[in-house]
């Protein structure tokens, strides 16, 4: 095996909006556990990162032992889902570094300044120099061989641009504006970033067509008014078994920078791997933490968006908040928003307790959360989000979704809307 020393200490830096960068503060470990603190001349410039559980203050502040990866919650966001976490031990292993031995610590110095978000971490361990720049095609058959477990080869490329969210194959890559056949995976002056996400014969229950259902899926909330990610679908190579894969515009990049980026699970130390979010909390933190009636509105419009599409898969990790360098916080764009349905049809974020089908007295609870004066306002927003996903079937046929999977589902979204009709009684 190979000798590995583990992280005990890293500093925090945070891209701001214009490309500068500052110190945020300092984490440390020891056997005891994780621990950070702020930078005193970072806290009279900018805001909180985490006001929920961070204190705006130089006190050192231990992370909850409890909390995946046992880190504050704004540093675990700053780590891969499943996807990420696979390529990195596999990587550690052809290392001979048993991942056990692998800190949280040791993969955010891993990460670097490759997190999604603005927060980076120095000094970083960095894998093996990449002087090649693959396009997206060749990235993608790669990420579609690991996932299918057909090789166990990885590309430093991969290795490089797949620390994004998330349990599918993703890369981020970057595109030239105007030119979509331009993508690679070293940036160029003026090039935008993009996560790309591809499927898979084996993912259930929509193969390759998983990405062309979240494009309609995508396409739907923007008529409703839901203020989604920007996206576009790139064409797939043959080989691959897909037509299309869908490419998402990163919300966190700015021309020169980065916003700060903070999901609702870890904004609430919540673990988003267990159904442990209800929308009421997520409603009243919004109105919190971004000062606004509106707000509280838009996300309540955006829950009945998952409850009408069978968005079963709606954790906290698909919440998110982004900070401007002030400490004024907003809605992130709304994403991975799809039809993902669960076996018995519960979400794993709930509605005033209630997994599926909330009864009417509950969804006007939440409504008077949401900030609506009146339950006859909210019963509009839930005709508009219902008017909007009655238009699935034409929307998924058009951009090419097999007619076969169109009644699958709308069969599936008629049964939930009848389970929810009751809402605009």
């Amino acid at each position: 095996m190979t000798r590995h020393e583990p992280a005990r200490r890293l500093i925090v830096r945070r891209t701001l909006a214009d490309g500068r960068q500052v110190v945020a503060g300092t984490l440390a470990q020891n056997r005891d556990g994780v621990y950070f603190a702020y930078d005193p001349a970072y806290l009279q410039a900018h805001g909180n990162l985490s006001p929920y559980h961070l204190r705006a203050d130089g006190s050192v502040q231990a992370a909850p032992r409890d909390l995946p990866h046992r880190l504050h919650g704004v540093f675990a966001d700053s780590l891969p889902d499943s996807w990420g976490m696979l390529l990195q031990d596999r990587h550690f292993r052809q290392q001979g570094i048993p991942p056990a031995q692998i800190t949280a610590l040791n993969r955010l110095a891993y990460i670097g300044d490759r997190a999604i978000g603005a927060l980076n971490y120095e000094p970083a361990w960095q894998p093996q120099a990449v002087t090649d720049n693959r396009d997206y095609a060749a990235l993608s058959l790669a990420a579609q061989a690991i996932y299918d477990g057909e090789t166990e080869n990885i590309l430093q490329e991969l290795l490089r641009v797949g620390s994004s969210g998330g349990a599918r194959p993703k890369a981020q890559i970057w595109m030239t504006p105007g030119d979509p056949h331009h993508c690679c995976t070293v940036a160029q002056p003026g090039d935008e970033a993009w996560l790309v996400k591809y499927t898979s014969r084996h993912i259930q229950p929509l193969g390759h067509e998983e990405g062309l259902c979240e494009a309609a899926c995508l396409q739907l909330a923007e008529r409703a008014g839901l203020e989604p990610c920007a996206w576009r679908l790139l064409p797939a190579p043959t080989q691959s078994g897909a037509n299309h894969w869908l490419a998402l515009k990163r919300f966190d990049c700015t021309a020169q920078g980065r916003y700060h980026l903070h999901s609702a699970s870890g904004l609430l130390h919540a673990d988003y791997r267990l159904p442990s979010l209800d929308y009421s909390d997520l409603l009243k933190m919004s109105k919190q933490l971004c000062r606004a009636a509106a707000v509280g509105q838009l996300q309540f419009a955006r829950a009945l968006f998952n409850l009408l599409l069978a968005n079963h898969d709606d954790h906290g990790k698909n919440w998110a908040f982004l900070q401007d360098d002030c400490g004024n916080w907003q809605p992130a764009p709304f994403y991975d928003a799809t039809y993902s349905p669960h076996p018995r049809g519960e979400h794993m974020t709930a509605f005033g307790g209630y997994g599926k089908a909330p009864p009417l007295k509950t969804m006007q609870q939440l409504a008077v959360q949401a900030s609506f004066a009146r339950w006859p306002d909210a019963q509009k927003t839930i005709q508009r989000i219902a008017d909007t996903a009655a238009s699935f079937s034409d929307t998924a046929l058009a951009l090419g979704v097999k007619k076969t999977t169109v009644r699958d589902i709308q069969r599936h979204l008629n049964h939930i809307w009848q389970e929810n009709r009751h809402l605009l009684a």
